[in-house]
């Protein structure tokens, strides 16, 4: 197993690898449906975050949904 190191929302983070972006959202307990993930500037739809392996060196941003009225 290595270790993983990307920037997640600006931050740097670290996390055990390989990993996918849907055991990304897993480690920091967020629910899929409630996110939209960009992996290095291009958007991610909810049924491939299993399928998209992370590298070291990537980018990713989450914008969580909010509700409310």
């Amino acid at each position: 197993m290595t270790e993983l190191a990307i920037t997640v929302n600006g931050e740097p983070r670290r996390l055990p690898g390989p990993a996918t972006l849907l055991d990304l959202l897993a480690a920091l307990g967020l629910d899929a449906r409630t996110v939209v993930v960009e992996l290095n500037r291009e958007i991610v739809r909810r049924p491939h975050l299993g399928q998209a392996a992370l590298a070291p060196g990537d980018q990713v941003e989450l914008v969580h949904f909010v509700g409310g009225g």
